[in-house]
């Protein structure tokens, strides 16, 4: 997966995990994925820790996180190695700027199918949009949004939760 979505392997690792050997389902995805991205470091390498433990155990987990850093890590040397000689030459920059539309438009492509498992969370959609407004559209720095969305959005998931219970 490392190797088939440089710049975007979290759209591959749902369309795996979760469409073709189904070992998650899109809810299970979704809420893993929430853990992974509350604990610091790469959100997808987070994700491969937690799936190679969840099945395999400790064995499974290392295997994950080797399989997600070895091949990119020396591919991305090797890249840096390249640039530096090509960084000046404008085939170089449009390269790297199609690259990051392909990257967008797979993580928006991800969001899009996921949104689905989270439409009774109609709380969630407020503070979704808001985020996207004051990023997107404002251009606000995250840590800001963190700071006047987070514990709203903290405090409304606490007490769905603690609603349905």
């Amino acid at each position: 997966m490392a190797l088939q979505g440089f710049g975007g392997v979290l759209p591959i690792a749902e369309r795996v995990l979760v469409h073709h050997r189904r070992w998650m389902t899109p809810k299970e995805f979704v809420e893993s994925l929430a853990i992974a991205q509350s604990l610091p470091g790469p959100n997808i390498v987070n994700l491969a820790l937690m799936v190679g433990d969840r099945f395999f155990g400790l064995r499974g987990a290392v295997a994950a996180f080797a399989g997600m850093m070895a091949f990119p890590t020396v591919i991305v040397l090797l890249l840096t190695l390249v640039y530096q000689t090509y960084a000046e030459l404008e085939i170089t920059r449009r390269i790297l700027l199609g690259m990051s539309a392909v990257s967008v438009g797979l993580i928006a492509g991800m969001g899009l199918r996921l949104c689905r498992t989270q439409g009774h969370y109609r709380g969630g959609w407020l503070i979704g949009l808001g985020v996207f407004l004051l990023i997107a559209v404002m251009h606000k720095p995250l840590g800001m949004v963190l700071l006047a969305l987070g514990l709203p959005s903290f405090l409304l998931r606490w007490w769905q939760m603690r609603r349905s219970v």
